[in-house]
């Protein structure tokens, strides 16, 4: 990597989006180490957090790792420095977005989407439709159909959805970010 790829506003521009502070972090790899999915990242967390510290746009915005995360806010509630990390990579995605980056695992968007819609139109997730969906754009519909018979028998997938009281107020949620990402 040459020193002119360098972005050195990269980590003013990630702290500004995500209202968190990145450069808090010193590597203590906690972040990692507390991370479900960090064997499916190219890089883990805190690799990510000083590759943008560095300024490495373009590497963070290519990788999967930022696609891979879901966001279930581990690493934030482990952070001794309260860093939000997940917000960061949500901010990440977003970014990558916008700037019309290739994206590395793009059955990993389409499932995001899913989740998206089905919040758009429901106001939560109805599990069901996203993962008959996500099938559907796919074509792996027997891939892990023993997971999914499971789930029904213990009852965590409704066969119906159900809505949120106050729709309208999800449904403010869904501005011009969403237009861009929308199937």
């Amino acid at each position: 990597m040459l020193i002119q790829e360098l972005d050195r506003d990269f980590a003013a521009e990630v702290n500004r989006q995500s209202e968190t502070d990145l450069n808090l972090c010193y590597q203590c790899r906690t972040c990692s180490n507390g991370c479900p999915f960090v064997s499916a990242m190219d890089y883990p967390p805190n690799v990510i957090m000083r590759m943008i510290q560095y300024g490495m746009r373009r590497q963070v915005l290519e990788c999967a790792t930022i696609w891979v995360c879901v966001n279930c806010h581990t690493c934030s509630s482990q952070c001794p420095n309260n860093i939000d990390i997940a917000a960061i990579m949500n901010t990440l995605t977003k970014m990558a977005l916008e700037a019309g980056v290739q994206i590395p695992r793009q059955r990993i968007l389409d499932f995001h989407v899913q989740v998206l819609h089905s919040i758009e139109v429901y106001g939560r997730a109805h599990k069901l439709r996203i993962m008959l969906r996500h099938k559907l754009a796919t074509g792996e519909w027997f891939s892990d159909l023993d997971v999914g018979l499971k789930m029904l028998a213990r009852r965590k997938l409704d066969l119906f959805p159900s809505r949120v009281k106050k729709f309208h107020e999800i449904r403010r949620l869904f501005g011009p970010y969403w237009k861009v990402a929308k199937p």
